[in-house]
């Protein structure tokens, strides 16, 4: 069975997403879609608007065959790691293609672009390490790709995730075949909504937190569980300000990715809101994306070392499947490079202790989400 597979959030997930889905079949015509798919925290450091559990269903309903859960060590994460963490995913469950969108209009070569990584990386890390310690570290992979890489005139700099499964995906002996899907959807970012149109997931969470109508953009699942719930930072923010508050200055300065006194900015600030209070925080040098994933480390008291156990123990969490995504599991579990789980038990808990403690304080907004002893989704 040839298997395409796909990184994904879903937060949530709207017709943009089956388009992706059925185009990535189509492409690498495979027989089987993987999608590798961030928990109840993503990429950016926001909890997903609606839980995991209802984000596989939706997705398992329309065109995905098979989801496994990305573990938090890796999906609150900046691209590199994000990107190192789904492609392990995806080469574990000995997937041979993968799709991914991409906003460059003009052709461009992921898999050459991949290898120049592989091959020129002792120039690449060189002049990375030369360039201005102010700089962030998207303005300076951009540099040192226009620098080295004969061909950055058509490179798409804005489409970070995607550069860095190429990157990784090129480290493996049989790399995954590569298949760039132009996004039908607004821009990424995008918050407006066009009817006729596919609309972003941005747009989608602020049109529904604003109540208005986004039923021509998601499937009936969706739609059901947004009416029910919507979380965000907000319900978490009392959470996050007590350990602010309760935490001494030594006590945060040992929390992962807390650097250059951080700490002193983020207990200096004083705000009613966490809206107000990323108001507050935000600079050009510190992103909202890079301090969000900061405070989420925060609320869960995240610690380096804990970030590095739970890389190391990474495992096959399967969210669900149907009928193909059983077949592909039944004939390919024995290749499998990593252990598969069917639920989550004690001893599963123990090696994904971090993914667990992220699904026990997202509870707390949304206290009908539920890991440890639920068994996958059927469809």
């Amino acid at each position: 069975m040839r298997s395409c597979g796909i990184v994904v959030e879903y937060n949530p997930f709207h017709n943009g997403h089956r388009y992706h889905a059925q185009k990535a079949r189509e492409l690498s015509n495979a027989d089987v879609v993987v999608a590798v798919m961030s928990g109840n925290f993503l990429q950016r450091g926001e909890p997903a608007i609606i839980d995991k559990w209802a984000r596989a269903k939706a997705a398992l309903e329309n065109g995905v065959d098979l989801v496994v859960e990305l573990p938090f060590a890796w999906a609150v994460q900046s691209a590199d790691y994000f990107a190192k963490g789904s492609i392990a995913l995806l080469q574990a469950l000995k997937c041979d293609a993968l799709c991914f969108g991409t906003e460059s209009e003009d052709s461009f070569d992921y898999a050459d672009y991949g290898s120049f990584f592989v091959t020129e990386k002792e120039a690449i890390d060189k002049l990375f390490h030369e360039l201005p310690i102010g700089w962030s570290y998207p303005e300076k992979m951009a540099e040192v790709v226009s620098r080295l890489y004969p061909n950055a005139q058509n490179f798409p700099p804005n489409h970070i995730l995607g550069l860095s499964y190429a990157k990784e995906n090129a480290l493996y002996e049989d790399p995954m075949e590569i298949f760039p899907l132009l996004r039908k959807d607004q821009g990424y970012h995008d918050e407006s909504l066009i009817v006729d149109r596919f609309a972003s997931a941005t747009g989608i969470r602020q049109a529904v937190f604003a109540d208005e109508d986004v039923s021509a953009f998601v499937p009936q699942t969706t739609l059901k569980e947004l009416k029910d719930t919507q979380i965000s930072w907000a319900a978490f923010w009392p959470y996050l300000n007590y350990q602010l508050r309760a935490n001494s200055l030594t006590s945060l300065r040992g929390i992962y990715q807390m650097k250059e006194g951080l700490e002193h900015r983020l207990v200096e600030k004083e705000a009613d809101n966490f809206t107000e209070f990323m108001q507050l925080i935000s600079t050009k040098r510190y992103t909202q994306p890079r301090l969000q994933r900061l405070l989420t480390y925060v609320l869960l008291q995240v610690k380096e070392a804990e970030i590095k156990a739970e890389q190391a123990n990474s495992m096959l969490h399967i969210l669900g499947f149907t009928e193909k995504g059983q077949a592909y599991l039944n004939k390919k579990k024995k290749l499998f490079t990593l252990p598969v789980a069917a639920k989550i038990g004690q001893k599963e808990k123990e090696k994904h202790f971090l993914t667990y403690r992220a699904d026990q304080v997202y509870q707390l907004a949304h206290p009908r989400e539920q890991t440890i002893g639920r068994f996958p989704i059927r469809i």
